[in-house]
């Protein structure tokens, strides 16, 4: 009788750790199937850029190395411009790995040393984000900027728990380091605040 308890309660702890286990295993699995992988973010900015560099390939290596997976991303497009005090607008439309897309504007001032202008492509790795409402607001950002002909530049705005690592190639001739913000909004605004 004694060595059939022992066996049950090691069949019973057996039972009770793997039971435990599951939600773990699960979460682990739930999370990598709600977020895009290296090779899926790698795909489609190349698709969204037309084409590879070592620069694209080497901004996305840096986001995944220092962020891991992201849960969504924007494709789109930017203009900005500054004599000291900037502008920025853009557009694109928000990917949810959990499902469904929508068209999104981002506009925002900046002030810093920072001269030219430039239109870029912009390619946005978002981490965190819980639902398409969360992106509506206000991202602060430190922007470092040289463009020469076709440059790639990166660099991360965050908000709360959510991370955004926008990539911009451009064309254009602007330098200089400036601070601001995006704005996300549901619909174009001449107003950049």
């Amino acid at each position: 009788m004694h060595m059939m308890l022992k066996y049950f309660s090691r069949a019973l702890a057996g039972a009770a750790m793997a039971v435990f286990a599951l939600p773990a295993s699960s979460q682990a699995q739930e999370a990598t199937e709600a977020s895009y992988s290296h090779d899926e973010m790698f795909k489609k900015a190349t698709d969204f850029f037309g084409g590879t560099s070592e620069g694209l390939a080497k901004a996305i290596e840096k986001v995944f190395a220092e962020q891991g997976r992201p849960n969504a991303y924007i494709a789109g497009e930017e203009i900005s411009g500054a004599i000291g005090i900037g502008v920025r607008y853009g557009d694109g439309v928000l990917h949810r790995k959990a499902g469904g897309t929508r068209k999104v504007y981002w506009q925002g001032p900046s002030i810093g040393f920072d001269l030219g202008g430039d239109a870029s492509k912009m390619f946005i790795m978002i981490y965190n984000l819980p639902n398409e409402d969360a992106l509506f607001q206000r991202f602060p950002a430190v922007d470092g900027s040289l463009y020469f002909v076709a440059g790639v530049g990166v660099n991360y705005q965050k908000s709360g728990d959510i991370v955004q690592a926008p990539i911009r190639t451009g064309v254009g001739l602007r330098a200089g380091i400036n601070i601001g913000y995006m704005h996300y909004t549901r619909e174009f605004s001449w107003i950049p605040l």
